[in-house]
This record gives C-alpha cells, sequence and structure tokens, in this order.
C-alpha cells in the first residue's frame, strides 16, 4: 500500500473514532489548491530541458500551510498529495499553528550542476510565488533539496515581494535560520523516543538501538542517544550496514564519515547486510530512512520493543498490524519526526519579530513542545481506546476538524 492510501486509511480510521460528520470528513480530504508547473531552463551544455513542478496546499484552517520541497525522480502527485495531508495532522499533533503543504520537482538533483538546480529553483519560484507567501504558504527543505535552495527561493521570492525571510525555514544561518535547526528533526525523534520509554519506566541510557540511516535525521538522534548512554549496536546508510553488539563508537563514526569514508568502510564494527538491520536485536529500532521499509514480508521477523518512526510512513498497514499483535510498540511518524516542523515554526516567528533566538531557548521549546504533544496523544488513546498511531491521528483531525467548524467552512 502506498503512502497515499496508507495516509487516508488512517484518516478514515480517526473519522470514524471522533464520530465527524461524512460532510466535514470530505472537505478536510479535499486539498486546499493543487499546483503544476512546467519548469524550463537552459542546461550547461546549452540544451534545454522542462521538468514538471508540483505544489500541494492541503489545508489552512489553522494557519498558513507549511511542508518541504523535495527534488527527486519520482515526485508524483499521489505522493506529494499524501504528503500534504500529513502534514496537516502532523502541525495539528504538534500543535504550531499551520495547515500542511508539500511540494516538489521531478528531477534527479545528483545530475544537475549547482548553477543548473540554481536556474531550476528560481524558475519553479517564479512560477507560484504568486501562491506562496509569509501567511499563506511557507516552503522548507526536504528530499534532494537543503539550506542552499531555501536561499534562492527567499532571494527569488524577494525580488516580487520585497526582503521576505519568513517565506521560507530551513534557511541559511546568515539569511534568518534559527539555530538549532539543522538537528530539530533528530532531536525531536530523541525527545520523543525519551517521551515514550518515560510512560514505561525506562531510560535511553542502557537500551539498544538499531537505526536506519544516517544522514540528517539518522546522524543527529545516533549522536544525541549516545551521549545519553544509548548503546547503538547497528546502524545503516545507502552504502552499506555495520553492527557492534557491545556499542558502536558515534562519535569515531561520524569523524570517519566527515572525513570521507564510507559508513560500511568503519574498522570499529563488522559489515552486516542492510535489509538484516530493521530484524536486528535491539530494544528500539529507529527507521530515518525511506518509507513503506516494515512490510507483511518482514514485520514478523522484527525484535525491537519500540519502534520510533523517523521517516514518513515507515510502516505500512500490514506490518502495523503483524507488530501491534506481536506486542511492539510504534510511536508514528507524525508525532515522532515533528521536530523539524516545529522549529522551523521556531525560526518563521524569529524572522517575523526580527529577533533571533538562543539555541538554548530554541531545545528548551521543542522539548516542551513533544512532550506535550505526547501527552495529548495518550489522552487520546484513552479517550478511544486506540493505538499511538490513532491517537495521534485523532488528535491532529479533531484539531483541524474544530477550527474548520469554527470558522464555518464545513457547511
Amino acid at each position: 500500500m502506498n503512502s497515499f492510501a496508507a495516509t487516508n486509511r488512517n484518516f478514515r480510521h480517526a473519522v470514524k473514532l471522533l464520530g465527524l460528520d461524512s460532510k466535514l470528513a470530505k472537505s478536510l480530504l479535499i486539498p486546499f489548491r493543487e499546483i503544476k508547473v512546467e519548469c524550463t531552463i537552459p542546461k550547461d551544455d546549452g540544451s534545454i530541458h522542462s521538468y514538471v513542478g508540483f505544489r500541494v496546499q492541503h489545508d489552512n484552517a489553522r494557519g498558513p500551510m507549511k511542508g518541504g520541497i523535495r527534488y527527486h525522480p519520482e515526485v508524483d502527485p499521489d505522493e506529494v498529495n499524501a504528503l500534504a495531508q500529513l502534514m496537516t495532522w502532523k502541525t495539528a499533533v504538534a500543535d504550531v499553528p499551520y495547515g500542511g503543504a508539500k511540494g516538489g520537482i521531478g528531477c534527479s538533483p545528483s545530475d544537475l550542476s549547482v548553477s543548473e538546480l540554481e536556474r531550476l529553483t528560481r524558475i519553479f519560484t517564479q512560477k507560484i510565488h504568486d501562491l506562496i507567501g509569509i501567511h499563506t504558504d511557507i516552503p522548507a527543505p526536504d528530499m534532494g533539496t537543503n539550506s542552499q535552495t531555501m536561499a534562492w527561493i527567499f532571494d527569488e521570492y524577494s525580488k516580487f515581494h520585497g526582503h521576505s525571510p519568513a517565506i521560507v525555514t530551513g534557511k541559511p544561518l546568515d539569511l534568518g535560520g534559527s539555530l538549532g535547526r539543522d538537528a530539530a528533526t533528530g532531536r525531536g525523534v530523541v525527545f520523543a523516543t525519551e517521551a515514550l520509554l518515560a510512560e514505561h519506566g525506562k531510560s535511553i541510557s542502557g537500551l539498544t538501538f538499531a537505526i536506519q540511516g544516517f544522514g540528517n535525521v539518522g546522524s543527529w538522534a545516533a549522536d544525541l542517544i549516545h551521549g545519553r548512554g544509548g548503546k547503538i549496536v547497528a546502524i545503516s546508510d545507502v552504502h552499506g550496514a555495520i553492527r557492534k553488539p557491545d556499542g558502536i563508537d558515534i562519535p569515531a563514526l561520524s569523524k570517519h564519515k566527515a572525513e570521507g569514508g564510507l559508513l560500511k568502510d568503519f574498522k570499529d564494527a563488522d559489515v552486516m547486510d542492510q535489509n538484516e538491520l530493521l530484524v536486528q536485536e535491539c530494544d528500539v529500532l529507529i527507521p530515518c530512512a525511506l518509507g513503506g521499509v516494515l512490510n507483511n514480508e518482514n514485520a514478523a521477523n522484527v525484535r525491537a520493543k519500540y519502534i520510533i518512526e523517523a521517516a514518513n510512513h515507515p510502516t505500512d498497514p500490514d506490518a502495523d498490524e503483524i507488530l501491534s499483535k506481536k506486542g511492539v510498540t510504534i510511536l508514528p511518524d507524525i508525532y515522532a519526526n515533528a521536530g523539524g516542523v516545529i522549529v522551523s515554526y521556531f525560526e518563521w516567528v524569529q524572522n517575523i519579530q526580527g529577533f533571533q533566538w538562543n539555541e538554548e531557548k530554541v531545545n528548551v521549546e521543542l522539548q516542551k513542545h513533544m512532550n506535550d504533544a505526547f501527552a495529548n496523544i495518550k489522552s487520546m488513546c484513552k479517550t478511544h481506546d486506540c493505538s499511538l498511531r490513532m491517537g495521534a491521528f485523532t488528535l491532529g483531525v479533531n484539531r483541524v476538524a474544530r477550527a474548520t467548524t469554527l470558522r464555518g467552512w464545513e457547511a
């Protein structure tokens, strides 16, 4: 089941638990606006090439729409739609005053030069600049994009609308980015893990962890877990996987990677099959990479007691059912990886205020938001006698439904 079908299924289940009116439910599901644009650029070799860009603006009942822009060959309307909808519920779960959006361009960033990426980004911005805005829709980085991409969008948008640092988040610090933003998603994953473990009378210290993905989120999560006394027994990235039952030396691994080394070539650990990482014996499994990695083929073999969904949609519904029957506790993506959008909100607030927060304030406020959200999810679980995933979905959907009703849009 793809992410679009799975998100809709979770939404329908939440609607049923909440007893929402069918007319209201239908209005919550339909996107506010879908944008599709052609982006034609001259390549460095003088040839002309066209790319298709998308932006789905899902819902703005609770505030401006918010979501990333990804550059990937497989960007398609269904995926962008699902991720935009997921952002609506995620921002509501985190209780930041946004709705959901998502965008992307169907391209392979690794095949484009820096100047080609800049031209593509600026053309895309020109095509959508009058449909985004600091109080309308605020993009952010996603797969295949970064702070430099956001800098180009900010600059191009400002040509039309005047100096507007709040138009994007995830910017470089020199252009109004926030301290703590780079670590935000990974740090949020760790705060979410701590909240869940505390509920079960445990802490990170002394537990074993397997982490799939050693990019931005995985590397920050690994570093922070290691610093709290957690033992990371297996870790992987696109190039391979390694394990060490006594615990991998994360600072040494990070240094190895920073010096250009491949994860699989790290000397102080054993190479393992990437697929085996998901069924590695550990207390906590943290998928930080792709969607759909836990499915009906491997779910029965998962040995972790807790799964923290740092990636978007890593567990498909079949696996969800199998894992639940096994007694595995799953912390859902719309809560577990919300640290990024929470600190994006802080960045937006700082840009509007024209005042920068220090990193300690950012991290303290992030932890407060993550802890409050977990308490609210647990409350919904108790009310509706449901899983953490449905507790999060009912929390998010209910908040958006209430805002929609109060604004008089559901009629």
